[in-house]
């Protein structure tokens, strides 16, 4: 069947030009029968569609569960190794040989109309009624306080649209980082994988925008998506609400787990936590559907996609340049962290994940580890113990370089109520003491040692272990029964009084 503008071609070459059916077969490549039925064509009402019976092909219906069933199972596998029409075909008459009467041309028909139903189509819509094991994620809003420091941060919420089930993690920001870990973790808690997983066009993931509502991915995501073997599926640009499940979920999580605003030690442990809550909230009836979210969402989980064997490092690597004390910068030079004197002026390779900033040597050994700076404002993290060490071996030349003045007003105070070759034993001491309970609580040491004007390096260390050092208090030792007890002694200082009376008189 040719086009409109095939057809009208055609008859303008002939009816306008004058042109014979062999010249125009020649120089359309058209068969000169096909010119000659659209010259005669003369009833050109288009023609009406054909309504397509959705219970189709009645001959494969005691075939059709098999054929199901395979396809189903073809979610869990990754593309290259699903069923072609031929090979389904090839099975069923394997399967059941000579009583087998289907031609091929009928399984390759159910098939494709299949396929779109357990695949779905490729962008630009979500379907009615959605699959088990397929998934919806994205980000939402959270304020929360950990140890005491408020964080205007992000949640990733994960949810299943077909039992309602959602999964949520709680993270300082919303890179591609926190995207990866969010996702792994639930993965991992979950113990599978959605088949299909809807997003927005955030920038972690997109780079552009194409024609035929095809993305441009990132590498990285790209390089996550394979790894994982799930295909990821994008709304239209600005048309969130297409994927309206988790756009819910993210406001429902929000008021039912992170209200009053969380206040915590450990993000990561918080975290653990928030998985529990939500299988717990699963417990409820669907607002739809007969029975609880968890009894549907076990159809979800049968549809997973198995965790591959390979762990997933939710990070990535760059390379920084020092300057001279040993210290870079990233997120636009807003964010500083420290490395190592020895490390000053040179190039470093970062290890980047959704919660730390680590510096690694040569042979990829870590150096430092920094808790991952977040928020648009200037912000230091200095890990002070490789340069209280590296200060020891040289404690002369200390006032003459940068690194004194950055060092905390007591310490300061401190090393100058010290002998000059004394310097190097007392920051070895602190660097003990850093390395033992960390920078803040060795500082404090130092602090309280300067209000008692204890300057020896031992009621340092005697100080720093009642301050910060839990001292186990040991239980009675209970005398077993055939040991006598002492009975108690009471002195008699009349006694005492009257030796003491005769001191200085010599007897005869």
């Amino acid at each position: 069947m040719l086009t409109m503008t095939q057809a009208h071609d055609i008859r303008k070459l002939y009816f306008e030009e004058g042109k014979n059916i062999s010249q125009i077969a020649r120089e359309t490549g058209r068969d000169r029968k096909t010119v000659r039925y659209y010259l005669e064509k003369d009833d050109w009402n288009d023609e009406l569609p054909k309504i397509e019976n959705e219970a189709g092909y009645p001959k494969l219906d005691p075939y059709k569960s098999d054929i199901d069933y395979w396809l189903a199972e073809d979610k869990k596998a990754k593309r290259k190794q699903r069923h072609t029409a031929r090979r389904v075909y090839d099975r069923l008459t394997d399967k059941y040989g000579d009583s087998f009467d289907c031609s091929y041309r009928t399984v390759a028909g159910y098939v494709a109309t299949k396929k779109k139903e357990v695949f779905g189509k490729k962008a630009g819509y979500l379907p009615l009624e959605h699959i088990p094991g397929e998934a919806q994620a994205d980000f939402g809003d959270a304020e929360f306080y950990e140890n005491g420091t408020f964080y205007n941060g992000k949640h990733l919420n994960l949810s299943f649209p077909y039992s309602n089930q959602g999964y949520t993690q709680l993270f300082k920001g919303e890179n591609q980082e926190c995207l990866f870990e969010g996702l792994k973790t639930m993965f991992e808690y979950i113990g599978g994988i959605p088949g299909r997983i809807w997003f927005d066009n955030a920038s972690t993931m997109v780079t552009k925008v194409l024609k035929n509502s095809e993305r441009k991915l990132t590498e990285d995501f790209t390089r996550f998506m394979e790894h994982y073997r799930f295909e990821a599926a994008f709304c239209n640009v600005n048309a969130g609400h297409e994927k309206g499940n988790v756009e819910g979920k993210v406001g429902y999580h929000r008021r039912n787990l992170l209200v009053p605003i969380p206040r915590f030690n450990n993000l990561k442990d918080f975290n653990q936590s928030l998985l529990l809550q939500c299988e717990e909230d699963a417990q409820r009836e669907h607002y739809r559907k007969e029975g609880t979210i968890a009894e549907l969402h076990l159809a979800d989980r049968l549809a997973l996609l198995e965790l591959p064997a390979a762990e997933f490092e939710a990070s990535k690597y760059i390379t920084v340049k020092t300057n001279g004390y040993g210290r870079f910068f990233l997120n636009n030079n807003l964010h500083e962290y420290s490395v190592s004197p020895k490390y000053a002026n040179t190039r470093v390779l970062i290890k980047i994940t959704a919660f730390d900033v680590i510096a690694l040597d040569e042979s990829h050994r870590e150096i430092v580890q920094h808790e991952r700076l977040y928020g648009d404002h200037k912000q230091q993290s200095m890990q002070w113990l490789p340069y209280l060490t590296q200060l020891s071996r040289c404690p002369a030349a200390l006032k003459y370089t940068g690194l004194y003045q950055m060092l905390p007003e007591p310490i300061q105070d401190y090393l100058e109520k010290r002998i000059k070759s004394d310097k190097g034993k007392v920051l070895q001491t602190i660097a003990a003491l850093t390395e033992k309970s960390g920078f803040e609580k060795a500082v404090e040491t130092v602090s309280t040692a300067l209000s008692y004007a204890a300057t020896d390096i031992d009621s340092l260390v005697n100080l720093h272990n009642r301050l910060h050092v839990k001292v186990v208090q040991l239980e009675p030792v209970k005398l077993p029964v055939h040991i006598p007890q002492l009975q108690r002694y009471i002195p008699n200082f009349a006694a005492y009084d009257r030796n003491l009376g005769k001191a200085g008189v010599q007897e005869c």
